[in-house]
């Protein structure tokens, strides 16, 4: 995290400032998974620790780096697979080495709205809803996995973008990024970007954090109810009234003002789609799917994780935050960055910590 008084990214209207005020440096905050305290920060084999920042305003975000939701939905495409439409975007005009975006549980392709300006300036950026989610097919008591997930990707990759790409992702859209990668052999997986990686499709695959511990006997509760449609359905249309998603998105991001109207509205629309409680109920009391632990050693590929250690579904000090803290010092091919204050989706909550460290990785990428 560089702490500077502002940032400057070249646009195609000219440099836009992304402004940052009210900055101070307080005392850094260590967690015990094997680093070393600098003057920098916290190190930790080939990632960091950086130094906080605190008492910062909300970012003063250029309306040019932000696109309006509005315009995203209206510029998406459709793609047949396996007999479902799935929805994806492509930002215009197409420069530069291709990158997939993957949203999370519950969001879309509007999720990444405060990123696809920045990333779009060096790349051409694709952005997919998942089947189940946003306006891809939600069809009637499907079974979703994340094998389906992955191979979805995989397809999407080898049909629609026909070049190596990287692919970016965000909890369970991380972890179907993953899958996808340690199973591509036709190399058109260039590199993985991982946004706060979920361990598995639900919290059953995190058997050894002794917080899941506790609450599996309410977990499996849950299940039973969320079994007996009638229940379901009343669960899910509580959930999803918007003061319920706007209290849990608060929750889960670190920079409050972030949670906007239409990050509600991003949720809740797709929610209220036919199908979107079959795939609730699916995807909250289905298999967790591949563990990631078997799977990253098997990727030979540039990988960048950036993890928000304000996160409660996947924390920093529980087992997954706590793996992925530890393999840069296993695995060369990956780096790793903490980012102080942020929540479970990085690239969202804090967009311009995200993209002070993806952009210059990316742009050390060997040449496709």
């Amino acid at each position: 995290m560089v702490i500077a008084a502002a940032s400057v990214i070249t646009s195609t209207s000219g440099p836009v400032v992304v402004r940052r005020v009210q900055i101070c440096r307080s005392p850094s905050v260590g967690y015990n998974v094997g680093g070393r305290k600098t003057r920098a920060g916290w190190v930790f084999g080939n990632h960091s620790y950086q130094s906080p920042v605190s008492n910062y305003a909300a970012l003063d975000i250029n309306n040019s780096l932000q696109l309006a939701v509005t315009e995203m939905k209206d510029k998406c495409k459709k793609w047949e697979w396996r007999g479902h439409s799935i929805n994806y975007f492509l930002h215009l005009p197409q420069q530069g080495p291709p990158l997939l975006l993957v949203h999370g549980f519950g969001a879309s392709i509007p999720h990444w709205r405060r990123n696809i300006e920045a990333l779009s300036q060096s790349n051409t950026v694709y952005a997919i809803d998942l089947l189940g989610f946003g306006a891809s097919d939600k069809p009637a008591g499907f079974c979703y996995t994340m094998e389906l997930w992955a191979q979805l990707i995989l397809d999407f990759v080898n049909e629609i973008v026909q070049k190596p790409t990287v692919l970016i992702g965000n909890s369970v859209g991380s972890l179907a990024c993953v899958i996808a990668a340690s199973e591509s052999t036709n190399g058109l997986v260039r590199g993985l970007v991982l946004l706060n990686c979920s361990g598995g499709m639900n919290n059953k695959a995190v058997v050894d954090d002794w917080r899941i511990k506790l609450l599996l006997p309410l977990l499996w509760l849950f299940d039973f109810l969320l079994k007996q449609r009638g229940l379901a359905s009343a669960i899910f249309e509580r959930v999803k009234q918007r003061e319920n998603l706007r209290n849990i998105l608060l929750s889960v991001y670190g920079n409050k003002s972030s949670v906007d109207d239409d990050l509600v509205e991003i949720i809740k629309v797709p929610a209220d789609d036919e199908g979107a409680l079959d795939a609730f109920v699916s995807i909250v009391t289905g298999p967790p799917g591949p563990n990631p632990v078997k799977l990253m050693p098997k990727i030979l590929l540039p990988v960048l994780i950036l993890w928000g250690d304000q996160d409660p579904f996947t924390p920093l000090d529980g087992p997954v935050g706590r793996y992925f803290s530890s393999l840069p010092s296993q695995l060369p091919n990956i780096d790793l960055y903490v980012l102080e204050g942020v929540g479970h989706c990085p690239h969202d909550d804090r967009p311009d910590l995200v993209h002070e460290k993806l952009l210059p990785w990316l742009t050390s990428l060997p040449a496709p």
